[in-house]
């Protein structure tokens, strides 16, 4: 089979993995009595990813091949996540916290690390094939949005936004990927030398010299800040969207009813961004191409601050427009930049050390400092047997737009692109 079909399937099933529960989970979490713990749900991602994201790659690069890594942890993310979703359906309302956000962890544990070992896996196939990565892989990655869209659409008109099915049906496309992965092409690992090595060597460490580099170290900072905004609305759009229902004149519009379907607009955007990715990142370079990403966060949160499911809906639908520029501009330029600034003896390393930047401190200062602002606002309510999210929205998404715009202004000011520096 032609190497692209090949990776096209692989991201779609990665990401209908993360798609079938990421959006919704909290619509599930908050009637289960664990809505106060949404934003540590979200968090833990970015907790786990502070390790195991590194640990995985630095076991791809010396000891066991990509391909048969990202195998083995789709094979322990569905396991808990299947495990998890049969625990939710068994005990219904007397879900336990503890018991299922420990399966929950471990399944999420496995899979952050996935993200980078499935863009090692692409990166390396595309180049033994003799293709440039920059123009080969962003309209390849797109099909990785088409399977967050699907399995998103599937839990949505299923009915399982508010249920433990969701966790079933991403543990299900787990199994599938995580065979699929074993025919994947081998990607290579370090050769062993007899010449002694340090402990950096020794423990794969290598990608985190390149904080010695100042620009890269502005980078992989101002990624860490960009990330702090990235699972905001996946944890809090669809509690957002729903709390309309407390109003009587949205109650039974389309995007109440339907949220899930409403928010894939923002990955149906992903998937026009990322063709746009290699004409900007050669037109504007990589400086340019994060200001974007910057601004459009500052506009994914000001629109939903201003919108509502009415009259208001357009500001909705142009907040998930430009989450593709947002998201796309942001997460996968930046891992074809690390791709490019690396040398392919550290590669897995350095994708996780990306990884480990903006999913792991990133998304856990971000989500958990969102929760704290969430509480301060909001808090949930029994509103005729619906529990639902509410209090003063519109202050929140203000206060998210303003750290945007406060991180873009900063970033323009510090970091240099080469284009800059070979104009001074």
């Amino acid at each position: 089979m032609n190497i692209k079909l090949r990776l096209i399937a692989m991201n779609f099933l990665q990401f209908a993995v993360w798609g079938a529960y990421l959006t919704s989970m909290g619509r599930y979490l908050g009637p289960a009595g664990m809505g106060a713990h949404i934003g540590l749900f979200y968090s833990i991602q970015g907790i786990v990813s502070l390790f195991m994201p590194a640990l995985m790659g630095i076991v791809a690069d010396r000891w066991i091949p990509a391909q048969k890594m990202l195998a083995i942890c789709h094979g322990m993310t569905a396991a808990g996540m299947l495990a998890a979703g049969y625990y939710g359906l068994s005990v219904g309302e007397s879900v336990q916290f503890p018991m299922f956000f420990g399966l929950y962890t471990l399944s999420v544990a496995f899979f952050m690390p996935t993200l980078a070992l499935s863009n090692s896996v692409a990166y390396n196939a595309l180049e033994r094939a003799g293709l440039d990565t920059v123009r080969a892989f962003p309209p390849i990655r797109v099909f990785g949005t088409v399977g967050f869209i699907f399995s998103m659409w599937a839990v949505d008109l299923a009915g399982f936004q508010a249920t433990p099915m969701q966790f079933v049906v991403s543990g299900g496309i787990g199994v599938v990927l995580a065979l699929y992965a074993l025919t994947l092409p081998a990607c290579g690992i370090s050769p062993k030398t007899d010449q002694q090595q340090s402990w950096i060597d020794t423990l794969g460490l290598r990608a985190f010299v390149l904080f010695k580099d100042k620009r890269m170290a502005v980078f992989f900072i101002f990624s860490m800040l960009l990330g702090m905004l990235l699972q905001i609305t996946n944890g809090f759009a669809n509690p957002f969207i729903s709390s309309f229902a407390a109003v009587p004149e949205y109650a039974n519009t389309f995007g109440v009813q339907h949220s899930n379907i409403l928010i894939s607009l923002s990955q149906i955007s992903e998937t026009l961004c990322i063709l746009l990715i290699p004409f900007f990142l050669r037109r504007f370079g990589i400086k340019r191409v994060m200001l974007i990403a910057m601004l459009a966060w500052v506009l994914r949160f000001g629109l939903f601050g201003l919108g509502n499911p009415g009259a208001g809906v357009w500001c909705f639908v142009l907040s998930m427009i430009v989450y593709g520029l947002a998201f796309d501009f942001f997460n996968i330029s930046g891992s074809l930049f690390v791709d490019r600034e690396t040398s392919p003896s550290i590669r897995s390393s350095a994708q996780g050390l990306f990884v480990l930047m903006t999913n792991g401190f990133g998304a856990t200062i971000g989500t958990l400092a969102a929760q704290a602002i969430v509480n301060q606002f909001c808090q949930w309510q029994n509103v005729d047997g619906n529990f639902l999210l509410l209090g003063n929205w519109t202050t929140v998404w203000y206060i998210f737009a303003s750290f945007a715009l406060l991180v873009a202004v900063a970033f323009a000011l510090m970091f240099k692109d080469k284009r800059d520096e070979a104009k001074g």
